[in-house]
């Protein structure tokens, strides 16, 4: 059996307004992980989606993982967004951006720190779906800067000494 943690994060803040390119200054407003068990045909047996708001942080954590967005830049020599990949590869989209995302934070009522839980929550379900597809598949598909339909190749083999798995770098 073997366990798998899909996860994003959201900022308090934006790289402008922090005055650096360092992501540990713009500060974390919540982290939603889905954390799920699979079998030995990597078909998903439980998971469970949990969120963690800043005050919930005891420590900081880091784990081997990887980045599909970097595996992206990596085959191509430039950045897509999650929702060109989610609208592509998935037909669906995210539900909001990460502007609004920090603004829901500062604003910090009930109803704009909901929609803030909901929208990573959400990223996290169309980050595991497109992790999910290119397992599968060996390909995921995106819109390139000019609006042509591409596709990429991806290996998402698991080998526990693999340069994929890289240390994480700190948001805390």
């Amino acid at each position: 059996m073997l366990t798998e943690v899909v996860f994003d994060v959201e900022t308090k803040t934006f790289f402008d307004e922090a005055g650096t390119l360092d992501p540990s200054k713009l500060g974390v407003s919540i982290v939603s992980l889905y954390a799920r068990k699979l079998d030995k045909n990597l078909k998903e047996i439980e998971g469970k989606m949990l969120s963690f708001w800043e005050r919930e942080f005891e420590k900081p954590f880091k784990f081997p993982h990887f980045d599909i967005l970097a595996k992206i830049k990596e085959a191509t020599g430039r950045r897509t967004s999650l929702h060109s990949l989610a609208k592509a590869t998935l037909g669906t989209q995210k539900i909001d951006s990460g502007g609004n995302a920090i603004r829901y934070w500062n604003k910090g009522d009930v109803k704009s720190l909901n929609l803030l839980k909901r929208y990573c929550e959400k990223d996290v379900e169309i980050t595991r779906d497109i992790y999910d597809y290119g397992l599968k598949n060996n390909i995921l598909k995106f819109t390139d800067y000019w609006n042509n339909p591409r596709e990429v190749g991806v290996d998402f083999s698991r080998h526990p000494n693999n340069e994929t798995f890289v240390p994480q770098q700190s948001l805390f």
